[in-house]
């Protein structure tokens, strides 16, 4: 049963990966043209907090991105041992994606002409805020229960092998004939 956070946890980061990206693409664009002088795009628009609320954006989702690769690192191995990036790198993300969604909800606040590019991007960010954190505590699951994944108190992975106890050396007490060295 210890596979019930990682049946959960995987096609959510999946999820999120892909929508990280797409905040980064409609993102990268929106500040493409905002740096350019373009707000008049029919597309785009914007108001006083649209610079902070992109670069914040961009930030959220290249982290993201690098957290879902540790992510799916720790999913291949479940061991308390990539738990430990994959967490750290997780955590760090939402917190940036938070940052981002108060952004998205001032943005929204302050309000005026915002094309459907921008609008996209405080959606999904708006999105991926609690996305994220779901993702995030189904990763520590196992903090509660080991029912539920491995947990940072785990450390029997390295145990085992053979008939010395020591990994390096399998078998090397015992001479088996037959077979050359």
């Amino acid at each position: 049963m210890a596979t019930v956070g990682r049946n959960i946890a995987a096609p959510l980061l999946f999820l999120n990966l892909i929508m990280y990206f797409i905040v980064l693409g409609f993102a990268s664009w929106c500040l493409n043209r905002f740096i350019n002088g373009q707000t008049y795009h029919p597309s785009f628009g914007g108001n006083g907090a649209t610079m902070f609320f992109l670069i914040f954006s961009i930030l959220a989702a290249v982290l993201g991105i690098v957290s879902k690769f540790l992510g799916g690192n720790h999913m291949r191995a479940w061991r308390s041992d990539s738990l430990a990036s994959a967490g750290a790198t997780s955590i760090i993300a939402w917190a940036v994606t938070a940052l981002a969604f108060g952004l998205a909800c001032k943005q929204i606040n302050i309000g005026g002409h915002r094309g459907w590019r921008l609008r996209v991007v405080e959606a999904f960010i708006i999105i991926l805020t609690f996305t994220q954190l779901l993702y995030l505590l189904l990763i520590h699951a196992g903090l509660y229960s080991s029912r539920y994944g491995p947990g940072y108190r785990d450390t029997d992975y390295g145990v085992g092998g053979g008939a010395t106890g020591d990994p390096m050396h399998k078998g090397a007490g015992v001479p088996v004939s037959g077979t050359r060295v």
